[in-house]
């Protein structure tokens, strides 16, 4: 997990150093959400056929692989094939989310959200990870950066080695599809509209400012690397720590209640942000912006299985992760040009909309419920 914080931590300030035009410093971290997009289909067709095990520690060889790539990329000193490399690793981050719903199928269906909660815990060591094995090994070798990427490969061989002791409950999904139904009956389920919508929204709004984050304080307010590593991480810790608790809170509110409060967690985030560029803005912010993310994403995921049967799990999930995802790509992909061009106040500004709009679903479904 500790890849995704290490390309969003570095892809901006390696991207601004390399890139032609600063409006593309975030391209490198745009093209990994893109390419985790478009691998999710592929991903869980493929899981679908030879199990969940094998495509893991596959990917884990292949992230080495491509981890050699971004070194090369950085001796060159090429904008472009860093580009490429960050996009591949999206291959990795596609293959590494279906860690949540590879617990989620290990335990009994009442235990759902405790098992997404306890996979995300594991978030909390990349919060720590990422971002210090970028600063680690900055200036190890003569090109800066490169051993960021060696002390990365490190994680990827301990990683390939925990994997192997892992235990698919579900070989493949040699079920038969008799019965199963049709997306398009699938996707017009209140239930389904509110499980992925909480989880993209939280998802998108939580990429495109994180994204930002570092373009905003590093590169136009001059805060240190050390301050902007602090409050990156404390997001991240943000984003997992309350994993230990959330089943606690799905137990007292129920999943509706604990999104809802996620939205109204995100307004406050987006308040304190707009109201100062200080150091203890950003922090404060960024760190109720983790929070609000975890609400919804656990929220979101642990909704999901109930707008699937077992024989529709793979192609729900792959449309799910899909659409999250893509929709993301978007947001990552524009932030670095809207924070240049626009400044951070108005890309604050610029996602009050989803949030209305995702609070207006969360409230009608809610009242749904209240009827039945």
């Amino acid at each position: 997990m500790s890849l995704s914080v290490f390309v969003i931590f570095l892809g901006g300030i390696i991207g601004q150093s390399l890139s032609p035009s600063d409006s593309l410093a975030t391209l490198p971290v745009a093209l990994l959400v893109v390419g985790t997009a478009s691998s999710i289909i592929p991903i869980n067709r493929v899981m679908s056929l030879i199990g969940r095990r094998k495509v893991f520690l596959g990917v884990c060889l292949y992230t080495l692989v491509i981890i050699s790539v971004a070194i090369v990329a950085l001796q060159i000193q090429s904008f472009y094939l860093f580009c490429i490399t960050t996009f591949l690793f999206g291959i990795t981050t596609a293959t590494m989310n279906q860690f949540r719903f590879a617990a989620i199928e290990s335990v009994n269906k009442d235990l759902g959200a405790t098992a997404t909660s306890t996979v995300l815990v594991g978030g909390l060591a990349s919060a720590f990870l990422g971002p210090e094995l970028a600063t680690l090994g900055k200036d190890l070798l003569n090109t800066a950066f490169i051993g960021s990427f060696l002390l990365l490969s490190i994680c990827f061989i301990g990683a390939f080695g925990l994997l192997w002791f892992y235990q698919q409950t579900n070989m493949t999904e040699k079920q038969s599809s008799d019965g199963a139904r049709s997306l398009s009956v699938i996707i017009k389920q209140p239930v389904f509209i509110v499980a992925i919508s909480s989880a993209a929204v939280g998802y998108v709004i939580m990429s495109y400012l994180m994204t930002a984050t570092p373009m905003s304080m590093h590169v136009i307010d001059k805060f240190s690397l050390e301050q902007t590593k602090f409050v990156i991480q404390s997001h991240v810790i943000a984003m997992f720590l309350p994993s230990l608790f959330t089943p606690i809170i799905i137990r007292w509110l129920g999943l509706g209640k604990m999104m809802l409060i996620g939205v109204l967690i995100y307004f406050i985030c987006i308040a304190l942000a707009y109201s100062g560029h200080a150091l203890h803005n950003y922090w404060m912010a960024l760190v109720l912006l983790g929070l609000g993310w975890n609400f919804l994403f656990i929220g979101g995921t642990s909704l999901l299985p109930q707008a699937y049967n077992d024989n529709e799990k793979f192609k729900v999930q792959s449309l799910n992760d899909f659409l999250i995802f893509g929709i993301q790509a978007l947001a990552s992909l524009s932030a670095g040009w809207f924070v240049f061009n626009i400044g951070w106040d108005l890309v604050l500004l610029s996602v009050l909309p989803l949030l209305i709009l995702q609070f207006i679903t969360l409230t009608w479904w809610l009242a749904i419920r209240s009827k039945h």
